[in-house]
């Protein structure tokens, strides 16, 4: 068998997990001095820690020794693993490749965060299932990370700003004109800006499902995520209007884990599919 592995920064859910057998390691957390497992923490009990300590948590990446655990498995193994351009995550599991020396690992920079990895894990369960190999898995499924589209709403600067990715003035200048930056994973792994929605939040959820309805006819309908952290209504609204925008056969809705929770702040949401 071929086991299809990820992180926990795909966000998801236990559900998806169990039903295309995909194995999933842990990210750490630091939250007030203490270390959590990614899937162990709750966005809840994150965001609470955040606004009575004003401090943000730090992630980690899983060590070389808990991979070196996590890939001891029998049979050929096909990890997707955090964009290296945002963690050392990658860099461990290469580390850990590199001691067991095992030709049946295979390591795919996913290039990409959140339910970005999980749809091309995703589309490597299905190719498992339908009999391809590892290595023609490995080769699809690669070629599949440029396609992948990744863009989200961030509510509010805060968490931007006291992760040092703004400043305070821009900060504040973003609340006082309600500047609402649409965040997206670029071609090489790292985050851009897409847009800056200036307005009501129903506004950029608006633009994000503009964004969607521009790729349509070029959108893999197979599967398309809507994932959030901490905004189930606001998921609901986007999952149907996707659904009357096209005839996707999934409009899957996740929440986001403790580890893009840290960095995006609470009510972020977006829209993540593959094109041709």
């Amino acid at each position: 068998m071929v086991h299809i592995s990820i992180d926990s920064c795909a966000d998801l859910s236990q559900d998806l997990l169990e039903r295309h057998q995909l194995r999933m390691i842990p990210l750490h957390v630091l939250v007030n001095g203490v270390d959590h497992y990614d899937n162990d923490l709750t966005l809840a009990q994150l965001f609470a820690s955040v606004d009575q300590t004003n401090t943000l948590p730090k992630t980690a990446a899983p060590s070389v020794l808990e991979f070196v655990q996590f890939f001891d498995v029998e049979g050929e193994n096909i990890y997707f693993g955090l964009s290296s351009q945002l963690s050392a995550t990658m860099q461990n599991a290469q580390l850990s490749k590199d001691q067991l020396q095992n030709p049946k690992l295979y390591l795919v920079d996913s290039l990409n965060l959140s339910t970005g990895i999980g749809l091309l894990a995703l589309k490597a369960a299905d190719l498992r299932d339908e009999g391809w190999s590892a290595q023609e898995i490995v080769d699809h499924v690669t070629n599949l990370r440029s396609k992948v589209r990744t863009s989200f709403v961030i509510d509010t600067m805060e968490y931007l700003h006291k992760g040092g990715r703004c400043t305070g003035v821009q900060a504040f200048v973003g609340s006082m004109l309600k500047i609402r930056p649409i965040i997206h994973v670029q071609e090489d792994g790292t985050l851009g800006v897409l847009d800056k929605v200036r307005g009501s939040r129903r506004k950029a959820l608006c633009t994000l499902l503009a964004g969607f309805a521009a790729n349509l006819p070029h959108v893999d309908l197979t599967r398309v995520f809507v994932t959030h952290s901490g905004c189930e209504s606001d998921a609901e609204y986007l999952a149907e209007e996707l659904n009357n925008l096209a005839p996707i056969q999934n409009v899957l809705i996740t929440e986001a884990g403790a580890t893009i929770g840290s960095h995006c702040g609470p009510n972020t949401i977006g829209i993540l599919y593959i094109t041709d």
